[in-house]
């Protein structure tokens, strides 16, 4: 771009736990994510930095590898930045990794695989350890009649009956690549989605209407009539935020894979 002169753009890998933060995306009134980088890098790099996230999660989600960018006239060495402002930074955000990309590259309009975890405890009585990271449900979930619901929302599909009334898009077909659910030896069921992009509260539906699968609410097939019928109406409730991590942010165009 014409006047930016030296200007350079740096990319991020950002993780977070999103407990203390109202989402990632600045709010006047409110922590986000997004103000607290800025507000470390401008006191680093002593200019003002303004970062752009791929994904902006809602109040209370996590995040592995989220990416971000933002643009610097400052010469330190991109790969050294995400040390240096992890020094400023609180402990509940750290930035992964950081290098230099082209001037022009954007994390919202580069194809993108997302891969996202929901993580369910299934137990009696809740873990203290594991209550800001999960969902705790004490009815007993059928594991196999949740894979089997999860086979309805595997491929391209109009997933207007899974997300929020509030969303602004309008184009509701996305496709899911991988849906698996496994469950560990501390009863703890994971819900690992990876598609070509989500609507608002997409994850945390299909989460919601696994549960009712799994505690015997409505039949594994019922999720294929829940999409055709496209009414948010039909589908299970959108499942509590801390239960969700973004785990994974992948651009298949780049040679290099993302961290």
């Amino acid at each position: 771009m014409e006047g930016i002169g030296n200007m350079r753009r740096i990319r991020l890998v950002v993780a977070y736990d999103g407990t203390n933060y109202h989402g990632w995306q600045y709010q006047p009134n409110a922590v986000t994510i997004e103000e607290v980088l800025n507000k470390a890098l401008t006191e680093l790099l002593r200019e003002h930095i303004a970062v752009i996230g791929a994904s902006r999660t809602d109040a209370g989600v996590h995040a592995q590898g989220n990416v971000a960018v933002f643009d610097t006239k400052n010469r330190m060495a991109a790969d050294k930045i995400c040390l240096a402002v992890n020094q400023r930074l609180p402990e509940d955000i750290r930035v992964q990794s950081s290098e230099e990309v082209a001037p022009d590259w954007h994390p919202r309009k580069r194809r993108c695989v997302k891969t996202y975890e929901y993580k369910i405890l299934n137990r009696r009585i809740e873990m203290p350890d594991k209550r800001l990271y999960t969902y705790h449900c004490y009815y007993d979930l059928d594991l196999e009649k949740m894979r089997q619901a999860a086979e309805f929302i595997l491929g391209e599909h109009d997933f207007k009956s899974f997300c929020s009334a509030k969303t602004q898009v309008t184009d509701t077909v996305r496709t899911v690549y991988d849906l698996k659910l496994e469950r560990d030896q501390e009863d703890v069921i994971t819900i690992r989605i990876t598609g070509s992009g989500f609507l608002y509260n997409m994850v945390r539906i299909i989460a919601g209407t696994l549960l009712w699968a799994g505690t015997g609410l409505i039949r594994p097939e019922a999720v294929g009539e829940i999409l055709a019928a496209e009414d948010r109406r039909k589908a299970g409730p959108t499942a509590p935020a801390k239960g969700l991590t973004l785990i994974r942010m992948h651009y298949p165009d780049e040679t290099a894979e993302m961290p």
